[in-house]
């Protein structure tokens, strides 16, 4: 037994302690026959001839401390020999879905990726019967999380993600640990966010600890398209504005394309880690002022700052949004929404 007292054994636990440390058959309602049970097991009442007495909770705690240790790291080691055991399956299941060569080459990470004949990286495409049966659309969110979830435990080189708009803190919680056996199985992670996603500093955390593990993060403060690619073979792409279904594409010529347009946005993004720090409240105010068009010597004018300091401030949102000049920062704070 390693569950906490309840309400009930709680409060015939404390009338036992102030009675003395002791409790007689004639201090007992039959409803609290239930509790004096409990607490009898627990170890918190000790029978005796004449009733029974109170014993130190602390040493009860201690039990309970080293069972549920004991248990946590039995469930630990069961956790890591799971991949094991399930191995051979995995390997059927996927052999069955894939029976013709693997996944498409990938090209290395920062370089061109080049263009790849979709027939050489898909044997299936010449046959359209021989599509992945998975592919379509799916209606039903609970299944989009469940399909996709399963696409990550599958992934066996990268997974390209297109996340525009504010995310979601729980479902980041609850994916964190895929994510991480994903990149500790050697697959790659990229990833492209908007400014607004950075903002939640619980968002933030989630973020670095991907990073940490090796998970790429870029952010790019325009529109674009959300998409999730798998080892270039399988792309997901919503159908509904509000995320409750989606299309699974497995056509080699459009899911090319759409790792296309990934790449593409991911050029033109900067690094998180830019990001991760927030600025100071007068930097978020020059980047708003900046935003409506205003030059860097109305900026000063309008705050009564020096246009020195006003340049630095402009250094450093240059450097976190990738700016070379300051027409190009305007634009992508404008893209951002400051004002």
């Amino acid at each position: 037994m390693t569950d906490e007292p309840g309400p009930a054994e709680r409060a015939l636990y404390l009338a036992a302690v102030r009675g003395g440390g002791r409790l007689l058959p004639e201090d007992l309602a039959p409803a609290d026959r239930p509790a004096l049970a409990a607490l009898v097991a627990r170890g918190l009442l000790a029978p005796t001839s004449t009733g029974w007495t109170a014993a130190g909770p602390r040493a009860l705690g201690d039990r309970i401390g080293l069972e549920l240790r004991t248990r946590a790291l039995r469930l630990l080691q069961y956790a890591e020999r799971l991949p094991g055991t399930l191995g051979p399956l995995a390997r059927a299941y996927e052999e069955a879905r894939h029976p013709v060569g693997g996944p498409p080459a990938v090209a290395p990470y920062g370089g061109d990726p080049g263009v790849v004949d979709p027939r050489a990286a898909d044997p299936r495409a010449a046959d359209p019967k021989a599509a992945d049966p998975g592919a379509g659309t799916v209606d039903d969110a609970a299944e989009v999380r469940r399909r996709v979830g399963e696409l990550v435990s599958e992934c066996r080189q990268e997974v390209l993600a297109a996340q525009p708009g504010p995310r979601p803190l729980e479902g980041l919680r609850m994916a964190l640990a895929q994510d991480l056996s994903l990149l500790r199985r050697g697959c790659s992670l990229r990833t492209v966010y908007q400014p607004v996603t950075l903002a939640d500093p619980g968002v933030r955390s989630q973020v670095a600890l991907r990073t940490g593990q090796g998970a790429q993060v870029r952010v790019l403060a325009e529109p674009y398209g959300r998409v999730l690619v798998f080892d270039r073979a399988v792309a997901v792409i919503p159908a509904a504005e509000d995320l409750s279904r989606a299309v699974f594409l497995t056509d080699p010529t459009t899911v090319a394309y759409l790792a296309g347009q990934f790449e593409r946005d991911w050029a033109r993004a900067t690094p998180a880690a830019r990001h991760l720090d927030p600025l100071s409240p007068a930097t978020v105010r020059i980047g708003r002022l900046l935003a409506r068009g205003l030059t860097q010597r109305a900026v000063a004018t309008r705050l009564g700052i020096s246009e020195r300091t006003v340049a630095a401030h402009i250094s450093r949102l240059r450097d976190r949004y990738g700016a070379h000049t300051l027409f190009h920062l305007g634009w992508q704070l404008r893209g951002e929404q400051h004002d």
